[in-house]
């Protein structure tokens, strides 16, 4: 089974430009976000995923991940999803041994920047740049299926 461990932190400051590997414009929708099992569809560039999600235990959940056509992304997004969308730009920023995924949020969640970094276990040490604000990790407004549902800019 493929599982995620993942630590969220809000972002401060824009000293992590300097690191940044790539950046990718990302639009994201829930079709479904029930606690037990979200399913997202998502437009990353040129290609389109749908992932499944299943219930957070600590940091770690159950997580699958299949490509799907651009074009049956953009229905799912318009017909299907719970609205606002999820749009972001996501820039890869490396730090020691690792690689964040840091999400500049626009739109319903302009405003919210919040670094993430996936480990190999949950005790896994990282090292914490100076750019690393608190972590919400376990403070569900922060989880992207939320922010969907009551957006940053409405808080």
């Amino acid at each position: 089974m493929a599982v995620e461990i993942e630590r969220k932190f809000l972002v401060r400051g824009a000293s992590w430009r300097d690191r940044v590997l790539s950046e990718t414009r990302l639009l994201q929708g829930y079709l479904s976000a029930d606690p037990g099992l979200t399913v997202r569809a998502r437009i990353r560039g040129e290609t389109a995923f749908l992932t499944l999600k299943g219930r957070t235990r600590g940091i770690s959940r159950a997580e699958f991940e299949y490509p799907i056509p651009v074009a049956d992304a953009e229905t799912m997004l318009r017909d299907l999803a719970v609205s606002p969308l999820i749009e972001k730009t996501r820039f890869r920023v490396a730090c020691g041994d690792h690689v964040w995924d840091l999400d500049v949020f626009a739109g319903e969640n302009a405003g919210l920047v919040l670094a993430e970094i996936e480990l190999e276990s949950e005790d896994a040490p990282f090292e914490r740049p100076d750019w690393l604000g608190e972590e919400v990790s376990d403070d569900p407004r922060y989880y992207n299926v939320n922010l969907a549902s009551h957006p940053f800019g409405r808080w």
